[in-house]
């Protein structure tokens, strides 16, 4: 009954328009009221112990890296180094979509920021060389939600705390399904451009490739640097992201001298807010956790689901599903501040490994960024780009698919993940 009147409400405030957090706390409220345990001050305790954690430290900090990234030259370097390399291929601009959202993925950690960072700059391009539309849309939003994978990563922290888990392992964790998802664009779009008569890109000289390499490798350093960092012990990934904002900032203002102090003070705004609707997010999702647990809806929902516990490859299908679904019609962060405290302790009973378990959701909640009927990356390289929904879903839609199979892959064989991220954790 308990986790019905939850889900109820919880789901039924969203409908009706009421935001997510708000949704939170009133389903929160909901269950004191039930259980008769409500309290203001147990309320507002409880929503400002949820946001007091050192790991989270990270984000505003990541997202400063991230702004700072884009608006003082680091972004547009890395796509001048993509455009050097792989330029001069058939779909040449496709590569290089590719292989600049792999490299952004490394240094920003925001599936809607590198997005719209790839749009502004690539899309012009792909449509002045005659690039299918609507494939070209698709192919910037695909490679948009990398971002989220691979570290540094504002949905793994998050996820980290939520569920209790290292948030250093996952970040070591993400790098090779991050990887993977990136080679499968890689094979979708040259299956899909094959027979395509596209205008290519004249191939640059061993002198420009050198050159873009080394204007372009300050900002390729940062990745090196945070991983490893965390990998060796140097830093612990909170740290990772201070040291990522203060290199960003020196890169900028210093080796490229493009960040002036206006341009820094918007970044800083806009990182504080971003932080605010984070934070207040997190808050709730906090408050609404402790009241799962005291209601014990883990163990009701371990109950219902208690038939697959023997089964960890059929629990964790089961799991995506649902996750899947959610992905569809609600935002990242949502996803996984409502659902990993629901799951986790399933997880932890079947004897799934936590932080395989927190890198597939992340994938296949990211996955619900480029879905309709809210898709929030798509909709965002929709509006940059100028083009319409419609137009954007029929162009989407192969790299969705290939993205679940790969999904898929990783649940039939979970040792693809675990395997090397126990070699790189050593």
């Amino acid at each position: 009954m308990t986790l019905v009147l939850f889900l109820g409400v919880l789901i039924g405030a969203i409908l009706i328009g009421i935001p997510v957090a708000f949704s939170l706390l009133l389903s929160a409220i909901t269950l004191m009221l039930y259980l008769d345990l409500f309290s203001a001050d147990i309320l507002a305790q409880a929503l400002i112990n949820g946001v007091d954690s050192f790991p989270l430290l990270a984000i505003p900090f990541f997202l400063v890296a991230g702004e700072v990234m884009a608006s003082g030259g680091l972004a547009r370097r890395i796509v001048q180094l993509a455009s050097s390399m792989f330029g001069h291929h058939k779909g040449g601009l496709g590569f290089v979509v590719i292989f600049t959202s792999v490299l952004l993925a490394g240094l920003s950690g925001s599936a809607v920021a590198d997005a719209a960072a790839l749009a502004s700059m690539l899309f012009p391009m792909m449509a002045k060389a005659n690039y299918p539309r609507g494939r070209s849309v698709g192919l910037l939003a695909a490679g948009g939600i990398i971002a989220p994978v691979i570290p540094p990563s504002l949905p793994l922290i998050l996820i980290g705390v939520a569920g209790n888990i290292s948030i250093a392992k996952l970040f070591i964790g993400g790098i090779v399904p991050g990887l993977m998802m990136g080679a499968t664009l890689v094979v979708v779009w040259k299956l899909l451009v094959r027979n395509e008569d596209l205008e290519v890109m004249a191939k640059a000289s061993a002198k420009e490739r050198l050159s873009a390499l080394y204007d372009g490798g300050w900002a390729l350093l940062l990745p090196v640097i945070i991983i490893g960092g965390i990998r060796f012990g140097v830093f612990t990934p909170t740290e990772a992201a201070v040291v990522a904002a203060v290199y960003a900032i020196f890169v900028s203002t210093v080796i490229y001298r493009e960040m002036t102090w206006s341009i820094f003070f918007k970044i800083l705004v806009s990182a504080a807010r971003s932080t605010a609707m984070v934070m207040f997010l997190v808050g709730c999702a906090m408050v609404a956790a402790w009241l799962i647990t005291v209601a014990q809806l883990p163990q009701q929902l371990a109950s219902s689901l208690s038939s697959l516990i023997d089964s960890p490859r059929l629990l964790m299908a089961m799991i995506m599903l649902i996750v899947f679904a959610v992905g569809m019609v609600m935002d990242l962060s949502p996803s996984v501040l409502i659902l990993a405290p629901l799951f986790m302790p399933v997880i932890k009973l079947a004897g799934i490994d936590p932080v395989y378990f927190g890198l597939l959701f992340i994938i296949n909640a990211s996955i619900g960024l480029i879905t309709p009927p809210v898709g929030n990356v798509l909709n965002v390289v929709c509006g940059v780009s100028r083009t319409p929904m419609s137009m954007a879903v029929k162009g989407i839609w192969p790299f969705v698919l290939a993205y679940l199979m790969l999904l898929s892959l990783f649940v039939v064989f979970p040792s693809i993940i675990i395997v090397p991220m126990k070699l790189l954790i050593g």
